[in-house]
């Protein structure tokens, strides 16, 4: 092989490696940004997006029960007939 055909490769080789590098690179840093996302969430006892629409819908239950037994009660006090 010539000199320039081994030069080349030796290059493309490097080039390989860096993307590579950077592709793990880049993976690395958004695992570490996730991890301290989740510390400042768990220092700041704030609830996470599921969470939060657990006890939403959780609460919506709760309000639709008492509405009917608010009902209940109404539709019982208008039964009553004066003599």
């Amino acid at each position: 092989m010539s000199k320039s055909k081994i030069f080349l490769n030796q290059i493309s080789k490097l080039i390989e490696q860096g993307i590579y590098n950077y592709k793990d690179f880049s993976n690395e840093f958004i695992s570490i940004l996730k991890s301290k996302r989740e510390e400042l969430i768990y220092r700041l006892k704030i609830t996470s997006s599921e969470e939060t629409e657990i006890l939403i819908k959780r609460i919506e239950k709760i309000e639709k029960k008492l509405d009917k037994i608010e009902k209940k009660n109404k539709i019982k006090k208008f039964k009553k007939v004066k003599k």
